[in-house]
């Protein structure tokens, strides 16, 4: 994948993380500038998603770590080291869960 088609797809994939966010009903409140992400809880915690373009990867960073997310083209979904199991919004929704208290799943 060139870097034109990472950007178009990783600013795709912010969109898609917002509206999962509207969808689920959860008292999360966001913020996109600048290529970032930021999801912030009732607590004050947050969590920031940003893309890294150099590397073609998104990076996630939530109170339980750093994570990184590449594209895999075949299944066409973002995977937490090759793992198509632990995929971008599956994890948000573990993160989410986990920052919040409540069970979240974003899709």
């Amino acid at each position: 994948m060139n870097e034109s088609e990472f950007n178009q797809l990783a600013e795709e994939t912010m969109i898609a993380i917002e509206e999962a966010i509207d969808a689920s009903g959860a008292d999360i409140d966001y913020d996109n500038a600048g290529d970032i992400l930021t999801l912030e809880f009732a607590d004050g915690s947050q969590i920031i998603i940003n893309k890294q373009t150099p590397l073609s990867q998104i990076w996630v960073a939530a109170k339980s770590g750093g994570y990184h997310f590449d594209y895999d083209e075949a299944n066409q979904i973002w995977c937490l080291n090759g793992d198509r199991d632990r995929d971008l919004f599956s994890r948000l929704s573990i993160y989410c869960s986990e920052q919040s208290g409540e069970s979240i799943r974003l899709d």
